[in-house]
């Protein structure tokens, strides 16, 4: 590793953090430039993941006053974490055990849904009801529902996991976005957490690149998540759509050609 690529991967880290942290799809820009450095695409893939893992732990930190708001509100959102590491294992299992170009061309359109689920949130809202209009029962099982999906395909590939999670958990709870966005912190860690152990046990990691790349995604995380707590809620949320649309466009061109 030359300092160019120290340089190149050092500001992927740094990017992909804040990224993450605000909307989600910060793979998007680490993966290519580990690709970059002369990795193959298997390697590249698990060493992002556990190189980006610090990011999320971070930004979680840098959400914990929100977080402290909805565990007071609702002790209950910590019973998730058993079904996010549940589903994450999942995840990684079948990435592991499965050829991933199926899933490659049915990724973008995920993407792209959660994006326009999103921004057309609060009509859906009228159509499968409003969060505080649900029971306690249903709420519960749509919450569980929602986390395991996305922790199942964080840790199957992860691009654009943020944007999947702040849609489907908008959809089911009466938060605010940068409160929902600190669930969505929550939820990606602890797949990440998963990945990382499940990668380093089993997956083709670059210990090197990892060295590079994790301290910076950490800044990165941290300092996206102050902002993103920051951001009014509308504009918090068409940061997310902006940046969801974008990841499944390039996601669906990767795809296609």
């Amino acid at each position: 590793m030359n300092l160019v690529d120290i340089a190149l991967l050092s500001g992927a880290g740094l990017a992909a953090g804040t990224v993450n942290a605000i909307a989600g799809g910060g793979s998007l820009i680490t993966f290519p430039a580990l690709i970059a450095t002369g990795l193959s695409p298997v390697a590249a893939n698990v060493t992002n993941s556990v190189s980006v893992f610090p990011g999320y732990a971070a930004s979680v930190y840098g959400s914990r006053s929100d977080l402290r708001d909805l565990a007071r509100e609702r002790a209950g959102l910590w019973q998730l974490v058993p079904t996010s590491v549940v589903a994450a294992a999942l995840g990684c299992a079948l990435l592991l055990a499965t050829p991933a170009r199926a899933f490659d061309l049915v990724v973008p359109f995920l993407v792209l849904a959660a994006a326009t689920t999103l921004a057309f949130q609060d009509r859906l809202r009228k159509l499968v009801g409003h969060p505080r209009d649900m029971t306690p029962r249903r709420r519960t099982l749509s919450l569980h529902a929602m986390v395991f999906v996305g922790s199942l395909y964080g840790g199957y590939f992860g691009a654009a996991l943020g944007v999947m999670l702040v849609a489907a958990l908008g959809l089911v709870l009466d938060q605010s976005m940068a409160r929902i966005s600190a669930l969505k912190n929550v939820v990606s860690a602890l797949g990440g957490l998963i990945t990382v152990l499940v990668f380093s046990a089993f997956g083709p990691v670059d210990w090197a690149d990892v060295v590079v790349v994790a301290p910076t995604a950490m800044l990165g995380g941290y300092g996206g998540a102050r902002l993103a707590r920051r951001l009014p809620s509308a504009v918090l949320k068409w940061l997310i759509v902006a940046f969801g649309t974008g990841v499944g466009l390039v996601l669906l061109y990767r795809a296609v050609f």
